[in-house]
């Protein structure tokens, strides 16, 4: 364990061994950081919070502080982050509410750039990238393999789904399905996120089902209901359609869909 000097580190934190925390960091009680992570200078981490294994989080992140919530008056709530999660410059994550279940949870192997913020409640899956800038307001979820490019902005409550791509500067309103890339102003689904899909070794067939699945949902004029009865059959013999299925099925917000010409 390497624990610079100048770093507070209150008696009840618990680390495991290899951890490594840098100058003028601060680690609040209830706060448990697991094997061979990694914390840079001037980070400030307050608990409840669980850090799993092997992460690195850069100088001057902020992790596990109180929700930017109205609604909160300090009861009790936490954040859970996993494994191998590299977590850069400025980052921002709040704890939970209970409101929203209590937990904001981050999964595994998620890398998060410069200047990101997960507010209260919000749950991240695992291998997900959000560039520089990246918001998440509270309560929402963003499922693995997601991207999130620059400067995107998430809604409250909103779903961004499996493998979905969201371009640079995007304003996410309602959810968006698994494997669909969405950008502009005003933010808008452009197709299926097929290089992604082709990095990840899905299959030819599997693709084009997805394709077909795009066009039934944004090209044919049929509605969400429609457009469920025709892929649930398919999902025993495409797996890959089942997360985008489940999504259109469970959906609260609805799903990004293209603005109407003027």
């Amino acid at each position: 364990m390497s624990l610079h000097p100048t770093a507070v580190i209150d008696p009840s934190a618990k680390l495991e061994n290899n951890v490594t925390i840098g100058p003028y960091s601060v680690i609040g009680p209830d706060v448990e950081i697991g094997e061979g992570t990694w914390i840079g200078p001037h980070v400030v981490i307050n608990g409840p919070s669980k850090i799993g294994r092997e992460n690195r989080i850069f100088q001057f992140a902020s992790i596990g502080e109180i929700p930017q919530d109205k609604k909160f008056h300090g009861e009790k709530s936490r954040l859970e982050i996993g494994d191998r999660n590299t977590i850069r410059e400025f980052v921002t994550i709040n704890r939970g509410t209970e409101d929203g279940g209590g937990i904001t949870r981050i999964g595994n192997d998620n890398w998060l750039m410069a200047y990101i913020h997960i507010a209260h409640d919000c749950i991240v899956g695992s291998n997900t990238i959000f560039a520089n800038s990246a918001t998440l307001a509270g309560h929402v979820e963003i499922r693995d393999y997601a991207i999130l490019g620059g400067s995107t902005l998430v809604h409250q409550f909103c779903v961004v789904g499996e493998h979905a791509f969201c371009g640079m500067g995007s304003a996410i309103s309602m959810d968006v399905p698994p494997y669909v890339l969405v950008g502009g102003n005003p933010t808008e689904p452009h197709g299926l996120n097929v290089e992604g899909l082709k990095r990840r070794g899905f299959s030819k067939e599997a693709i084009r089902q997805l394709k077909d699945a795009y066009k039934l949902t944004y090209k044919s004029g049929l509605k969400i209901d429609q457009v469920i009865n025709e892929l649930e059959p398919r999902t025993g013999d495409v797996p890959e359609l089942l997360p985008y299925v489940t999504l259109l099925k469970n959906s609260e917000r609805g799903i990004l869909r293209p603005q109407k010409k003027s």
